[in-house]
């Protein structure tokens, strides 16, 4: 038999705990809050670095087989950047006509004017940006043509037999590329590749087919064999 304080705390304390979880329908729930703070599915954040924002590195699935990628229809216009080598024509001023490279802070240095950005920028932009610098000072209404002379290299690594850097060969696919570095080695995967490329400050990694077509200053892996 219960006494009559049990009766009495029993029916309270009941209605309490319904009244509280009658309310949590109208709260947002924790786990949906947790989902939209995550990063997108396949996205990896780099560790920080020392300056700036941390680098994200995607992870993109391998593309299915078919023909290879037209890289000037796929990724818009050539953007120059570290070891691309120019032959920039200035009308009028063969002393400042010659070939110049793009260093590893992603600049060409012209006399008078010393350094210029080239990186991420195209050929005919960097004329413009020169064009601009030599027209405030020291030249009148200068004429400036930016031609690449030389796109910058490959790198190719992991089971190939020769493993390194290498001049870019326009429209190149994967498989001709593990052609100039010696063919595939004993233990390759001829399967898929990976490749690293960067574009706008962001570096992306693919699993691609052979038949893919690589870009200048991208890296190539050649994945081992397990079986």
């Amino acid at each position: 038999m219960q006494c009559p304080f049990q009766l009495l705390v029993g029916p309270l304390l009941a209605a309490a705990l319904s009244g509280t979880l009658g309310g949590c329908g109208h709260l947002p729930s924790w786990e949906s809050e947790v989902a939209y703070a995550q990063p997108p599915p396949g996205a990896v954040v780099a560790e920080p670095q020392g300056w700036g924002q941390a680098t994200v590195v995607v992870a993109a699935e391998m593309p299915p087989l078919g023909p290879p990628q037209m890289v000037d229809a796929a990724d818009g216009p050539y953007l120059l950047d570290t070891g691309d080598k120019l032959r920039i024509f200035i009308y009028g001023h063969p002393n400042l006509s010659r070939l110049y490279t793009v260093d590893h802070q992603g600049m060409v240095s012209v006399p008078l004017i010393g350094d210029v950005l080239a990186r991420g920028r195209t050929s005919r932009g960097l004329g413009r940006a020169i064009a601009a610098r030599l027209g405030a000072q020291y030249v009148k209404e200068p004429q400036v043509t930016v031609d690449i002379a030389q796109n910058r290299p490959f790198f190719i690594l992991g089971e190939v037999r020769n493993a390194g850097q290498y001049p870019y060969v326009s429209g190149m696919t994967v498989q001709e590329a593990v052609a100039i570095a010696g063919g595939y080695g004993d233990r390759a995967s001829e399967r898929r590749v990976q490749i690293t490329r960067r574009f706008n400050g962001i570096i992306e990694k693919m699993d691609v087919p052979p038949d893919y077509v690589v870009q200048p200053g991208d890296t190539l892996y050649v994945y081992e064999r397990w079986l």
